[in-house]
């Protein structure tokens, strides 16, 4: 399931393409995080969104960022690094999404703030040597396959705390939390166990004080309210904010979850 499917349902969402049209459609986002967040009586703020827009085009993205948008999201390191190095006049900042190749590390710890998607030691040691080299540090949420498929990327759920407890190890990186793709389906009922998981794992990981803040960065454009009754403190949304996308997302999430995936 890309990170920001529709997921819960169909539904088209009509391309924004102003700063008018990207606040419009920012504050009837954050309405429904709002009402989520009220209907388990959560403290409303609680929530980040993270815009997510890869295949938005950097005309368009000043836009956005116009109307609010001060983080955004994206799968591609190359896409991401291209946006960074365009949009560098505007006061945005960057965070690369999903599984990372490790030929890609030295370029996430170029420029980003903030990497959602850290799954293996290998990745870790990539990003903190480059991250070493250049005197930064990085924010990271360990990635957590809670669905089962194999199509997935991600820590197997009974790996998440051996593998948490091996990144004090790499210094560059800040661990903040937990991250996780649910199960693509229409049935909430089936989604909303992945996230309940996910919010278990870091109610563990907190307890041995291994995740940091302890966030829990799940739900998308389709789902992100069930995520949010089951504790997300950061959704990451695209399409119900950039319109709906014409690039296949097989190009960003291709199937088999091998390693020809692109970061």
């Amino acid at each position: 399931m890309p990170d920001d499917e529709t997921g819960a349902e169909s539904v088209t969402f009509p391309t924004a393409r102003t700063t008018s049209d990207f606040a419009s459609n920012l504050e009837r986002v954050r309405a429904r995080i709002d009402a989520a967040l009220d209907r388990v009586g959560r403290p409303r703020g609680e929530v980040q969104l993270l815009p997510v827009s890869k295949t938005v085009p950097e005309d368009r993205l000043r836009h956005a960022v116009a109307a609010g948008c001060t983080v955004l999201g994206e799968n591609k390191v190359q896409e991401a690094k291209r946006k960074w190095q365009e949009l560098s006049d505007l006061d945005v900042s960057w965070s690369v999404i999903g599984h990372l190749q490790t030929n890609k590390a030295k370029d996430v710890a170029e420029f980003a703030a903030e990497f959602q998607g850290l799954d293996s030691v290998k990745a870790a040691e990539a990003l903190d040597r480059r991250l070493q080299a250049l005197g930064r540090s990085l924010d990271v949420y360990a990635q957590v396959n809670t669905s089962g498929e194999d199509s997935k990327y991600g820590l197997a759920p009974e790996d998440v705390i051996p593998f948490l407890r091996t990144l004090p190890d790499y210094g560059a990186l800040r661990v903040r939390g937990l991250m996780t793709i649910a199960l693509f389906s229409a049935d909430v009922e089936r989604v909303r166990p992945c996230f309940a998981l996910l919010r278990g794992l870091r109610d563990e990981a907190r307890d041995l004080d291994l995740v940091g803040d302890g966030g829990l960065s799940m739900g998308m454009s389709g789902d992100f309210e069930t995520a949010i009754e089951e504790g997300a403190t950061c959704v990451r949304v695209g399409q119900a904010i950039f319109g709906a996308r014409a690039t296949s997302d097989e190009q960003y999430w291709p199937s088999g979850g091998s390693a020809s995936e692109k970061a």
